[in-house]
């Protein structure tokens, strides 16, 4: 809210929530029905059977815009502002359609009380004329003049201040108002409209594409990323008096007391409040510069739905943990041929870029599922996507790639062994996580526990998990005499006798792989602790027990830019894996931690303490809270 919020502040369905679009429902229907029952003599009202319509679109097109903008500014190049964008702004900013349904709900009442507004054409050439010298003149001046008058201290601190308090735009931020400003804004951008219906020279085609121009220079100029061809200007120069750009707008948002002017500059020079730096930063950014990246970590999707969690798909979805199994259902058909079409992509792609301190740390996705990842036939096209990344991470002067999730598999590459193999002087450090993630789990682990149940296949993690537990002297339990057998081969003789294979399963704390089954968790006693060491959590649904988090830390207050939940973690906490590659960079080891390789326990646990990276644990979490 802004900083002193004034009457009218609140959005009159505010704790309506995604109820809202009930608001709609009844002028939908009436209208379709209306349209739907006219005579052929009659004339259809067109006007208010587009709403709906045009609404939907207007959705549909914002949506494309954030995600155009989330990965313009993830490659960075052209990119405006370079500041921190956070969780704050995000929830700020989810309601962003607000604007959209208050436009469809005033079209449907306008409609219903202006008897002219109902039989309006589909196009009419005169009112496209009245609709754009109107724009020019009135729409501009006043506008001009209005947010003038908004960057008073009275008027700023009660309405305008909560636009601004988004430094770093996106294009959404373009509509974030509160309620009595933004219906001052209708009222400014309706007098073409309701001029055009009172001359008699409306249609359905100028109404409604007024708006999808509105909406598109909103956008253009908040999407802080600059886009606009110099070609444009130099072809037709008095072009830069009639139309801004990202970087002309961002000046605003960053200056606060210049380029006032709402899409036309003109008023800016007329009344000498043009930021001098505004031509000069248009060229800088349109030039661009490419930043290359530190740390690379390399993911991949998960569930079909996984894919709107992305920066680049639904904002607010981002911004909280991925849902349970059950409770993605409900959007996993709408994903689905979302997920199809990403699945088609035949190379990686930049899905975040974030700093600390001095390192330019960035997230690449793998366009495939986790179901093709467990599959013989996926494996082979997965692991030419993953060497091609290795090889692009090393071609931006990458210093430390990590394999987040099943791209560090063993079926696949061995931990990523693969890749050092067949490129010895390999640049970029490979970075499996492995030392980082056992230290989080040992720090899950209960004070004063002397035995452990282990769950799961034979991996890096559990052998350098047991061998750390051993050294610690706590009892090694597993009921697969497989695992037992291959952890005796893998550690040293002196640690077998804290290796034990039993079919008891009445350790309290379990530590639990993938593969934990439903009918397995029935077996545990009330109270027990199941601590994942996998990046996969466990399917909870044992209310007397206690479930702990996958291997992760919470970031480092510095850490900039993040404002996406990475999968199933909460805000600001990152998984175990990605965080030992930017640890690495850090320390600059030289020296690959895959295949076999480790590099210590102790000392990546340290290390990342001193970076400020912090213990995370859901138990710990819930308990403090």
């Amino acid at each position: 809210m802004a900083t002193r919020p004034g009457p009218l502040s609140r959005w009159p369905w505010q704790d309506l929530g995604s109820y809202k679009y009930a608001l709609v429902a009844p002028w939908a229907a009436r209208s379709t029905y209306r349209f739907m029952t006219t005579s052929g003599s009659e004339e259809r009202d067109l006007l208010s059977f587009a709403v709906l319509p045009v609404l939907l679109l207007r959705l549909l097109y914002s949506q494309l815009w954030i995600s155009v903008s989330r990965h313009q500014t993830a490659r960075s190049k052209h990119r405006i502002v370079n500041k921190s964008l956070d969780f704050d702004q995000v929830d700020r900013e989810r309601n962003w359609d607000d604007q959209i349904l208050l436009t469809a709900l005033l079209f449907y009442v306008i409609n219903a009380a202006v008897p002219a507004a109902q039989a309006v054409p589909w196009w009419n050439s005169k009112g496209l004329v009245v609709a754009a010298l109107l724009h020019v003149g009135p729409v501009e001046f006043l506008y001009y003049w209005l947010h003038r008058a908004l960057h008073h201290h009275y008027l700023y601190t009660r309405y305008h201040s909560h636009h601004h308090a988004s430094i770093v735009t996106e294009p959404i931020t373009s509509v974030i108002h509160p309620f009595a400003e933004e219906v001052v804004y209708f009222a400014l951008f309706a007098i073409p409209l309701l001029t055009m219906v009172g001359t008699g020279t409306a249609s359905v085609a100028v109404a409604n594409g007024y708006l999808i121009y509105i909406d598109f220079m909103n956008y253009l100029g908040h999407c802080n990323f600059e886009l606009v061809p110099k070609m444009l200007f130099d072809v037709f120069p008095p072009l830069k008096y009639l139309m801004y750009t990202p970087s002309f707008h961002s000046l605003h948002h960053t200056q606060f007391r210049t380029n006032y002017s709402l899409f036309m500059p003109l008023y800016d020079y007329l009344y000498g409040t043009l930021d001098k730096s505004s031509d000069d930063l248009y060229e800088r950014t349109l030039h661009g510069r490419e930043e290359a990246p530190d740390v690379v970590h390399l993911t991949h999707l998960t569930t079909p739905d996984s894919v709107l969690h992305l920066r680049l798909g639904f904002a607010s979805l981002a911004a909280a943990p991925l849902a349970a199994p059950f409770a993605s259902r409900l959007r996993l058909r709408g994903a689905a041929p979302l997920a199809k079409l990403t699945s088609l992509l035949g190379s990686t792609f930049r899905a975040e870029a974030n700093r600390l301190d001095k390192l330019n740390i960035e997230t690449w996705v793998v366009p495939r599922y986790t179901p093709q990842y467990l599959s013989e036939e996926g494996l082979h096209a997965i692991g030419r996507l993953i060497e091609k990344a290795v090889a692009d991470a090393e071609a931006s002067g990458a210093r430390v790639l990590t394999l987040g999730l099943l791209n560090q598999a063993n079926e696949l590459n061995r931990n990523g062994e693969l890749y050092v193999i067949r490129k010895p002087n390999l640049k970029t450090k490979i970075v499996d996580g492995a030392s980082l993630a056992v230290a989080a789990v040992l720090h899950m682990i209960p004070p004063g526990t002397k035995d452990v149940l282990f769950l799961g296949d034979a991996s890096k993690v559990t052998t350098v998990l047991a061998s750390a537990l051993c050294e610690q002297e706590i009892q090694v339990q597993m009921v697969d005499k497989d695992l037992h057998d291959c952890l005796t081969q893998e550690l040293r003789p002196e640690l077998h006798k804290h290796l034990l294979v039993s079919s008891s399963y009445s350790s309290k704390v379990w530590l639990v792989g993938d593969k934990l089954t439903d009918q397995e968790q029935w077996k545990a006693q009330a109270g027990v602790h199941f601590v994942p060491y996998s990046q996969f959590p466990p399917n909870a649904i044992r209310e007397d027990c206690v479930y702990h988090s996958t291997p992760a830390l919470v970031v480092p207050d510095s850490f900039e830019n993040l404002h996406a939940c990475e999968n199933w973690l909460p805000r600001r906490v990152m998984s175990a894996w990605r965080a030992a590659g930017i640890v690495h960079a850090l320390e600059k080891w030289d020296a690959h931690e895959c295949g076999a390789r480790v590099t210590g326990v102790d000392k990546a646990w340290q290390a990342a303490l001193a970076h400020g990276f912090r213990p995370y644990d859901r138990h710990d979490a819930a308990v403090a809270k």
